[in-house]
Order: structure tokens, then sequence, then C-alpha cells
């Protein structure tokens, strides 16, 4: 025991010489730098709809008009400038879509029953027409009429109108029936 106890103090000795020794302090975490400023970039273009019967609606309404040349209805956000127009001609027996413009290029109809090229002539005017035919009892008309939800006038190189199929369109169909 003599033995261990010669040896003590150079025990305690070194247990207080470690106790001197200022204990390492660990740095301080470093937040990492900002990141750079990176410019906004452009919102992406919106997908178009594949399906033409989830197209939003052309702008506008429809507005039926009788008057002394017969009945025809408007479509668009004033009447003075109309995206297309439905008009009951009773002396040719026939209805006439038409739209502004000057391209002859024929009109395709999509309605949820029937889809169909129809032949156009330009019209001059102080705003020239593009107008599309159809005898009274074309059951394209009927299914303009009845079509569920919307029905569609596409022109090569012309923005599609999306038309809803109110009652305005009916009433001059059948007016041009009689």
């Amino acid at each position: 025991m003599t033995r261990y106890l010669s040896s003590l103090p150079l025990a305690l000795l070194v247990l207080a010489s470690a106790a001197c020794v200022p204990r390492a302090v660990p740095p301080a975490p470093v937040a990492p730098p900002p990141p750079a400023p990176v410019a906004p970039s452009p919102a992406p273009a919106p997908t178009p709809v594949a399906d033409w019967q989830d197209w939003p609606w052309t702008p506008g309404a429809w507005r039926y008009v009788r008057d002394a040349t017969g009945t025809h209805a408007s479509y668009g956000v004033t009447r003075q400038a109309p995206a297309a127009e439905l008009r009951c001609d009773r002396a040719a027996r026939a209805v006439l879509l038409s739209r502004p413009g000057s391209n002859p290029a024929p009109f395709t109809i999509r309605t949820s029953a029937a889809t169909r090229s129809v032949p156009t002539q330009v019209v001059a005017a102080a705003v020239p027409q593009v107008v599309a035919r159809f005898a009274i009892d074309d059951r394209l008309l009927d299914a303009m009429a009845f079509t569920r939800g919307r029905f569609t006038v596409e022109q090569a190189d012309s923005t599609p109108l999306v038309l809803p199929p109110w009652a305005e369109v009916g009433r001059v169909i059948e007016d041009c029936r009689g």
C-alpha cells in the first residue's frame, strides 16, 4: 500500500495539471451565406387545352333582334362589333352564319353531335364579313342549337369562336323555318 501512497502525489499532480488546461471550445456554427438573388423567371405560358369542349367561351353574349329584315342573333361584347351573327334570310330559305373578316377559307363547325366543314364567301361591307349559308333544314343548325355547352366556328388563320348554344340560336333557326 505504501507503494500506492507514494504514487498518490504524482497522480494528484497529473490531475491538477489537467484541470489547469483550458477546455477547447468548439467554434460557433457558421451560417451559410444567403443565396444570390435570382431574377424571377417568367410564368410559363398556359398549356392549350386539347379538348375543344373545355375551351372558354369567346367573350360576349347573344342578342336576339326582330326587325323589318327578319330575325337575327349577334354574339359579342358590343352590338356594334359582333364576333358572330346568325341571320334568317326568309326569302332565300336559308340561315346565314357570319363573322368579321376577309378570309374565304371554309368554317369548321364543331358541336357535341357533329363536326363539319362548310364553304364560305366574303361579303364586302364597311366591315367585311365571311358568311356561311345553311339550308333551313340543315341538321348542323339543330346540332348548333342543341349542343352540350358550346359550339365552335373555326377558320384557318383566325381565332376560333367558342359560342354558347343559348336560346337565341334556336329562336333564329325556328323563326326561319316558320
